[in-house]
């Protein structure tokens, strides 16, 4: 495969190197939120979404920092996968040593935690709807250390200076980007 696969193709390998529902929502998320930032920089949708489709596949078999995202890495290269989309999703890890230059490896890092921590307000809601999450309490759940600990703090806000964005902006954005999407996400 020198070309990048189809969707239906990413979403295969997806579902089948990861089970979970949570971990599957959170790859459609990145991906629409990636397809987003496509759109607003001019740049091929399909690429931005599938890597953000794809950048936690293989973290469910192996997520340990030694393993994610190295052994999904090898997975995609086997199966033919381009290079400029192993190295992206390969420099969303701090830990990996690749550092983020293009505009797909900085939006990839921006919206990863940022998805993750949108859903956990969204599902704190009584609604459980991401229409009735107001961005406000994004930036107020952010402060509070105790909710969605997981969550790196300093990964979104360096995120959204990296692909230069003002945090607020960018907040809003991903927010507006997972809200049209919000079926397919279960928001």
């Amino acid at each position: 495969m020198t070309e990048l696969p189809s969707r239906e193709e990413a979403l295969a390998l997806l579902h089948e190197y990861t089970q979970g529902a949570g971990l599957r929502k959170h790859a459609l998320a990145v991906e629409c939120a990636m397809r987003a930032h496509a759109r607003r920089l001019g740049a091929d949708e399909d690429a931005f979404g599938i890597t953000g489709l794809l950048h936690d596949f293989d973290y469910e078999r192996w997520p340990s920092l030694a393993d994610h995202p190295f052994r999904g890495s090898e997975i995609l290269a086997a199966k033919g996968y381009p290079e400029w989309l192993r190295r992206a999703i390969l420099s969303h890890g701090e830990h990996t040593g690749v550092p983020r230059e293009t505009d797909l490896e900085k939006c990839l890092f921006a919206v990863d935690e940022l998805c993750g921590f949108v859903t956990a307000c969204t599902l704190v809601l009584p609604t459980k709807a991401i229409a009735d999450l107001k961005f406000e309490s994004v930036r107020k759940r952010m402060k509070d250390k105790a909710f969605a600990r997981s969550v790196n703090r300093d990964d979104i806000v360096s995120g959204a200076g990296a692909i230069g964005l003002d945090l607020d902006a960018h907040i809003a954005f991903v927010v507006e980007s997972m809200r049209a999407e919000s079926a397919a996400l279960g928001l």
